[in-house]
C-alpha cells in the first residue's frame, strides 16, 4: 500500500510592517561633531585627573601590586595592629613545631613587605606611631624565645631592609635551651651579652617571663617571679626596663593580665585572646617557613577579619628610648 504524501504545513500570511515613527530631535543622542584629522576622544571635554594620594598602599606599591585593607589609624584606631610572630631563624627541615624559618625565606618576607611600601618595626615604635596617627604602612615584628640565631642571623636580615623587631627574652634561662620543647631540636638561648648586643644593634628588648612556663597554670608567686622578676633582671641588664612582655604559648587569662599590668609592662603579646584583646594582650599572626609572597597577601587581607580590634590609647604608648639608654 502506498502511503499519503506529506501536506504541506500551512503558513500564515505575514502582517503589514508598520512604519517607523521618526525620532525626536529632543530625544536623539548627542553626535559628535566631525572634525577633520580630529578623533573623538580630542573632541570630548576633557574629566579632570584625580591625584594619586601617596598614602594609598596601591600607589605606594606601584603598579601590579594588589593593596591590603585600607585603615585609618589615629587616635581613634581600633583596627588590628598586624604584628608578625617569629621563633627561630636557621634550617627548618627538623622542625616538628613548624615555627622555624630559613634566613632565605626570612629575607624574602621582609622583601616583600618592603617591595608594598611596608617596614617592619618593633611593637614599642608601632604603638608610639599608631598612638600620633602615623602608623600607615607598618608592620610590628617579633621574635619569642630569645634564640642566638636572632642575632647571629635575623638582626643582619633585618638591618639589610631597614627594619627593626622586638625579641621576647627568657633571664631566668640564660644561655640556656629550649627544653621546654621535647620533640624539638634543642636550640641555644641568648646570653646576657647577646641581649645587650641585640639592643645596641636597636632591637626592643622584651620580657618572655623566666622560665617559659604557661601562666594560666601558674600561682600568685610565681606569676609575681614570672612578670615583674624577670622586668627588673631586664631592667640591670640592659639599663631599660622593658615595656613589653609576651606570653608564652600565647596563653592568657584575666588574672594573668593583672600580673602584667602590675609588674608595669605597657603592653603585652599574645597569639588570639579572644575577648581578652587590647594593648595587654595584642593579636598576632605566625609566619613560617611556608608564608611565601600570596599567602602573606592572603594573610594581610584576612587580618582584619580574624582579630579582634585593639583600642588606641595615646597615654598609654610606650615612651621613647632615652640617650642613656634608660626609661
Amino acid at each position: 500500500m502506498t502511503p499519503d504524501p506529506p501536506q504541506p504545513f500551512p503558513l500564515r500570511p505575514l502582517r503589514p510592517v508598520r512604519p517607523v515613527r521618526p525620532v525626536s530631535p529632543a530625544l536623539r543622542a548627542p553626535t559628535t561633531p566631525a572634525v577633520p584629522g580630529a578623533s573623538a576622544a580630542s573632541v570630548l571635554p576633557a574629566v579632570p585627573a584625580v591625584p594619586a594620594d601617596p598614602a594609598d598602599p596601591a600607589v605606594a606599591a606601584g603598579p601590579g601590586h594588589l593593596p591590603g585593607p585600607r585603615r585609618q589609624a589615629g587616635h581613634g584606631d581600633r583596627s588590628p595592629l598586624w604584628v608578625w610572630m617569629y621563633h627561630s631563624v636557621a634550617d627548618p627541615s627538623r622542625d616538628p613545631y613548624r615555627i622555624t624559618v630559613s634566613p632565605r625565606r626570612l629575607d624574602r618576607q621582609l622583601a616583600w613587605l618592603r617591595a608594598r611600601g611596608l617596614r617592619g618595626v618593633c611593637v614599642a615604635e608601632l604603638l608610639r606611631a599608631r598612638a600620633a596617627g602615623r602608623a600607615a604602612g607598618l608592620v610590628g615584628l617579633t621574635f619569642d624565645d630569645g634564640y642566638t640565631d636572632f642575632l647571629d642571623t635575623a638582626v643582619p636580615l633585618l638591618h639589610r631592609h631597614g627594619c627593626t623587631a622586638t625579641v621576647f627574652v627568657l633571664p631566668g634561662l640564660l644561655g640556656g635551651d629550649n627544653a621546654w620543647d621535647p620533640e624539638g631540636p634543642r636550640r641555644r638561648l641568648l646570653t646576657a651579652d647577646g641581649i645587650r648586643a641585640a639592643a645596641e644593634a636597636g632591637m626592643e628588648i622584651g620580657s618572655h617571663g623566666m622560665r617559659h612556663i604557661d601562666l594560666t597554670r601558674a600561682g600568685p608567686d610565681d606569676l609575681h617571679y614570672e612578670t615583674a622578676r624577670s622586668r627588673d633582671m631586664l631592667h640591670r641588664l640592659t639599663g631599660r626596663a622593658p615595656d613589653g612582655f609576651c606570653y608564652p604559648y600565647g596563653a592568657v587569662s584575666p588574672a594573668v593580665l593583672t600580673a602584667v599590668q602590675q609588674a608595669g609592662y605597657g603592653y603585652g603579646c599574645a597569639i588570639d585572646a579572644g575577648p581578652l584583646t587590647g594593648p595587654l594582650a595584642l593579636p598576632r599572626v605566625h609566619i613560617g617557613e611556608s608564608d611565601t609572597g600570596p599567602r602573606l597577601h592572603v594573610k594581610r587581607l584576612l587580618h582584619p577579619v580574624r582579630r579582634r580590634p585593639v583600642p588606641c590609647d595615646p597615654a598609654a604608648a610606650p615612651s621613647a628610648p632615652s640617650e642613656g639608654g634608660g626609661r
